[in-house]
């Protein structure tokens, strides 16, 4: 596992004259349990560490491909909170090195202005009134809970209002039971994930 206190340690090649061991050494899913398929997320990983070292060998990779990521549940495959967790630091990598070249090429202003216009665009939303927020899964289909977005909505207009302390991780481990006729998770789960874009964009 990468350390805590080096949020690119994933991304890094081991030290010179050392043997290489796996990428991305990560427990397996505890026994009983699926996991991620371990051949795809060292691809993934690979990509990324590339990308990240040396960029414009992948454009295809930025922190909102690292946050979309997704991986084929296994058995005997990588445990999810580890490889979760893993991302999460390095879409915060690749988020501080876009907001350092955002500001470069926009100045702070033009940048901060960006991220302030999706801030608005996002309480927009969050601001309809309860149980309207999001369109409905449609017939008998299933989606989010109501109440539980909508509680979660709330603490997010808390946050843009009134600087109300929510913090990345938070949002990124947010999850909602379901309902019949509940939210759609499309388009909770591309707010949500516009909110974490915002509050990478301002560090």
């Amino acid at each position: 596992m990468t350390s805590e206190s080096d949020p690119v340690a994933a991304l890094r090649e081991d030290a010179p004259g050392e043997p290489t061991p796996p990428p991305a050494p990560f427990p397996e899913a505890p026994r009983g349990e699926k996991g991620y398929e371990k051949r795809a997320v060292d691809v993934f990983l690979a990509r990324a560490r590339a990308a990240f070292e040396a960029p414009g060998i992948d454009d295809g990779i930025s922190s909102a491909t690292v946050r979309d990521a997704s991986f084929p549940l296994v058995k005997h495959g990588y445990a999810i909170a580890a490889v979760d967790a893993a991302l999460g630091r390095i879409e915060d990598a690749f988020a501080a090195r876009e907001r350092e070249q955002g500001i470069a090429r926009e100045g702070v202003e033009g940048w901060v202005g960006q991220a302030r216009a999706t801030a608005q665009e996002i309480l927009d939303r969050l601001s309809r009134p309860d149980g309207h927020r999001f369109a409905r899964a449609r017939g008998m289909a299933y989606g989010y809970r109501i109440d539980e977005v909508d509680l979660v909505a709330r603490k997010l207009i808390g946050y843009f209002e009134r600087g109300e302390p929510v913090t990345v991780e938070q949002v990124r481990q947010t999850a909602f039971r379901m309902q019949r006729r509940g939210y759609r998770e499309a388009q909770v789960d591309a707010l949500l994930d516009a909110v974490v874009e915002v509050m990478l964009a301002v560090g």
